[in-house]
Order: structure tokens, then sequence, then C-alpha cells
């Protein structure tokens, strides 16, 4: 794909309709960064001892800011091959509260089969809404279908009936994703002392405003109930059990009382949306893409689901065990992490104090620190033949030996170099939750579906805005339910 389709791809992505008034501002904000970036200089000089690429001190950082943005996977390649070893740090971001994160960790990884079989329940409610019942091949964007089933299963989950049954809020938590990055896609282009000026003008921060409004009406509902039914239960009255099961609930028990207020709550769901809908209705997306690339493994990952059914059963199922036993599935979605990363820079550390490392490396307080772990995880010398689609690496390792069939899986981040949901303590809270949604709807998918891709079509291309990783908004397959 030419840099120019690249570029039209994302004009296309961030799809922002800018009018000629629009225009004329955005050129005079540019010109006015442009000539303060150049008067101010590069500030490589408060990072001692890191190599700077993508960088020159003839030029402006402004250059290569607007650089990264749409050449981020050919900088960090390039980078990666010079200094491997060696840490980068950009960006500036700190977050006020890990609410979000605890919940994950301390109530839903606990209870996941709990929470799995709530969600289960609005997949079969959304089934029929969201695909196309035909017997007929048809062409359908794979992408929002994905999308829109994540939206309602996490909507289940996190905030409970009747708010995941709401039209409109399942549009805001799709929307807001794309808004987001749309958002800072272009506020990456100017220097921070310009960003609040140019967020006050961008349309997409003004529909982030929209859905953030949403959000206080939806979790303001919420927190009512939970208050009510809190009070009920004080009185001795009989509850519906309903309110126990979603994380908000959770949330509203154990956090402070500055993180529960209805401005934080409602900026903590849409972060939370964010989060677990665009990654998981991607790499459901990949996977199905990478199926029809490799059609050959069609009857082996169904012959996997229908053993799986046959020794767990359909009724009363512990969905945390019946998803780990779709072994070469996981083997199969671990290769489509490596080959399509969601992200081109994982982990992601923030320093909250500046800190000078042994070989005299200094980080400055508020620094993000980031690994190139998309480059990592293409190198030869950290994974054979990395350019080969092999969707039974993980599983032959599984079965290397008997003391490996317990790792080698997509939700481990301390081996096999899988750096997809981060690494260590810190890693993603939902991968858990993440990776056994994907595992759902693909199996159940596959059981009712055949896919393949249009006429003429292939694995279509992904692309990038700074480190974030779209695959083609406009790609798509053909689908019809499965005959008997």
């Amino acid at each position: 794909m030419s840099s120019v389709n690249i570029e039209t791809h994302m004009l296309r992505l961030v799809d922002l309709a800018l009018s000629a008034s629009f225009e004329k501002i955005v050129g005079v904000l540019l010109i006015t960064a442009w000539i303060t970036s150049v008067l101010k200089g590069s500030n490589q000089k408060n990072i001692a001892n890191i190599p700077i690429h993508n960088a020159s001190r003839l030029w402006p950082a402004m250059v290569s800011q607007l650089n990264f943005v749409t050449k981020a996977r050919s900088i960090i390649s390039s980078g990666y091959q010079k200094w491997k070893n060696r840490n980068i740090s950009n960006l500036h971001f700190l977050n006020r509260s890990d609410l979000h994160a605890q919940v994950m960790k301390r109530k839903l990884t606990p209870e996941l089969s709990k929470f799995l079989k709530i969600a289960s329940k609005e997949l079969d409610y959304g089934w029929n809404l969201d695909i196309p019942q035909t017997e007929d091949w048809a062409e359908v964007d794979i992408q929002q279908i994905s999308r829109m089933l994540v939206a309602r299963m996490s909507a289940r989950m996190f905030i409970g009936l009747p708010a995941c049954r709401d039209a409109e809020w399942i549009k805001v938590t799709i929307d807001y994703t794309m808004d987001a990055f749309t958002t800072a896609f272009f506020l990456r282009m100017f220097p921070t002392w310009m960003r609040p000026v140019i967020a006050a003008i961008l349309p997409s921060r003004y529909r982030l405003r929209r859905c953030r409004d949403k959000a206080e009406e939806v979790m303001g509902a919420r927190m009512k109930k939970h208050f009510d039914a809190q009070r009920a239960k004080q009185r001795g009255e009989l509850v519906d059990d309903e309110a126990d099961e979603t994380l908000v609930d959770w949330m509203l028990d154990n956090g402070t009382e500055q993180e529960t207020t209805l401005a934080e709550m409602a900026n903590r769901q849409c972060t939370m949306t964010l989060a677990s809908i665009h990654t998981t209705s991607t790499n459901t997306a990949t996977f199905l893409f990478e199926l029809c690339e490799h059609p050959e493994w069609f009857p082996v990952i169904r012959e996997e689901i229908d053993q799986v059914k046959e020794q767990m059963g359909d009724e009363e199922i512990d969905y945390r065990r019946w998803h780990s036993r779709l072994e070469k599935m996981d083997s199969f979605l671990m290769e489509c992490f490596r080959m399509h990363p969601p992200i081109l820079l994982n982990p992601q550390r923030v320093a909250l104090s500046a800190y000078t490392l042994k070989d005299g490396t200094h980080i400055p307080e508020g620094a993000r620190v980031a690994f190139a772990s998309a480059e990592h995880q293409m190198d030869p010398a950290v994974t054979p033949d990395p350019l080969t689609f092999d969707p039974m690496r993980s599983y032959r390792k599984r079965y290397s030996s008997p003391d490996q069939q317990d790792r080698h899986q997509a939700v481990l981040t301390d081996i096999d170099n899988n750096l997809t949901f981060g690494y260590g303590n810190q890693a993603c809270p939902g991968r858990f939750l993440g990776v056994a949604e994907i595992k759902m709807l693909v199996a159940r998918l596959l059981t009712e579906f055949d896919f393949k891709y249009p006429e003429g079509k292939s694995m279509p291309r992904t692309l990038s805005a700074d480190e974030n990783v779209f695959l083609d908004p406009k790609a798509t397959l053909m689908m019809r339910k499965r005959k008997a």
C-alpha cells in the first residue's frame, strides 16, 4: 500500500469533517506550532544518555511528531534494529486511580466463570440482532459485528440491565473508542502547550463530551439502583440478585469517596469500554481473517471445539475451564497476536519520579518508557522464521514435555516473549476476560457459520496511527449459515 493510500485511509479512519473555517484555524495553529517548535528547540537535552531516533537538531521537534503519527511502524522497526537493548521514553500521562484495574484483578478474574455466563446471556440476546442469519453467502462487516457483540457482553458485565439493552449506550461505547483515538491522533501533532486550544475546536472532542454525558446518564441510573438495593437490604427486604452481578457494583462498594463520584465513575466506564471493546473485537475479526487466509485450519479448530463440547457438555458450563481446553484455538490466537499486534509499543510504564539507571541513563519524572514489542516478537533471534504464520507454535511447545502443558498460553506474559498484554505484575488485568470472550465468539461463529473472503480479496492490511494499530476498516468477509 502506498504512503498516499495509507494517508487516505487514516483520514477516513479519523472521519473528521473539516469546514473551510476550521481548516484556516488549524492552518494558523500549525504554523504557530511550527515556529514555536523551532524557537524552543528540541527537548532531547532533557533525557540524558538515551539515543534519539527519528529526530534531527536541524529540524523542529514538531516534524518528528508529525512523522511518527503516520510512520510509527517503520520508525520503531528501524529504531529497534539499532538499539534492541535500550529504552525509549516518550509521552506524558498519569492515572489518578487504578480502581478499574483493581476490579479486574479482585472481582472479575477470580469470578470469571460467573461473569462469562452473564456475558453469554447477552450474546444470546444480540446474536440474531447483529448477525445476518442467511443460508446464502452474504458480505458482512465482520469488524462491526464483532464490535456490537463485544459491546453488548461488556455492557452486561460492567453495568448490567437495562443499560446493556440501550441501543444508544451500545453505540456510544463503540463510537467512544474511535473518537478517543481520533482526538489523540490530532493532539499529538501539536506541542503540549497548544493541545487545550486544539481540543476545544476538534469535532471528535465534542463527540467525546456527548459520550461522557450519556455515560453519566447511564451510570447515574445504575448508581441509584445500587444504593436503593443497599438500603433495601438494610431494611431486610429481598433484592434482585442481578444488582450484585456487575463490576460497577463492586467498584461502588470498594472505591473511595472521590473514586465513586458520578463524574469519576462515568469517566472510568468510558475508559473500560475503550480498553475492552476495541482490542477484543479487533482480535476476533483478525482470527477470522487469518482462518480465511489459511482455510486448512477451519476443520482443525472446529474439531477441537466439538471435542471440548462433547467432553464438557453444554449444561451448567464452567466457562473458564471450557475455554482453557481450547488449546489449538489458543495457539492460533497467540500467532494472530504476534503477527497483528494491536499496539506497537507495549508494555508502557510511567516514571512517578526521576530515576537514573546504573549505566547513567536518566529517566525524567512523568516520562513514559515503552518496549518495542511488535518488533521484538518479529525478531528472528526471538521467533524462528518470524514472517511465517505458524498457528501451532505454542501448541507444539505445550506438548514438548509434560511440565510445559500449562504454559505457552495467550494469557501468560512471562514466557514465549508474549508482550501482547504487557509484562509481569502490571500486565493487562483484563486479559483473561478478553481472551475468553474471543474464544466464546469464535467457537460459536465457527459452529454456526462458514466464512471466506470476497472474490479477489485476502488478508487486509493494517494501518497505524502513532503506536496504535487498526485493521483496514473497509475489509469484509463472506458468511453463511453452515449446512447440516
